[in-house]
């Protein structure tokens, strides 16, 4: 199901769609599994002693696997909708951050979710600073 720049995405196994999104949103940023990201962010929760969505925890995560975070600027908060930043950005994977800790991946200027989130405003996103290495180059 694809509608303009959006693209339905749940990869949860039970197909719940509340209160994991940081797990949904990093999963497709990393090509990984739910799984895979769920278990990555309850050990990273466990060393940091905080639960593996809130923010500090998947924003280490996603740091140690090649991200940076930016904000976007002050003077377009009310401007700047998840839609326009996904087409202002039609290259590389991006995890959004919303405030009421809604997460989301756009990755290639498409916007992937559970929701139609386009209309939603964006506080900060993660950048992936470089492709992910081919994995079938690994010695």
């Amino acid at each position: 199901m694809r509608k303009m720049n959006y693209a339905y995405y749940n990869p949860n196994p039970q197909g719940k769609a509340v209160g994991d999104c940081a797990v949904r949103a990093i999963s497709k940023a990393l090509g990984q599994t739910w799984d895979e990201t769920y278990a990555g962010l309850c050990l990273e929760g466990f060393l940091r002693k905080d639960w593996g969505n809130a923010d500090n925890v998947w924003g280490h995560y996603l740091k140690a696997h090649g991200f940076v975070r930016s904000w976007i600027p002050d003077d377009r908060p009310d401007c700047c909708t998840v839609e326009r930043f996904a087409a202002e950005n039609p290259i590389g994977t991006y995890v959004l951050s919303m405030p009421g800790r809604h997460v989301l991946t756009v990755e290639d200027g498409v916007i992937y979710d559970s929701w139609d989130s386009r209309n939603e405003i964006p506080v900060y996103f993660w950048a992936r600073r470089e492709p992910p290495a081919d994995r079938s180059t690994r010695a």
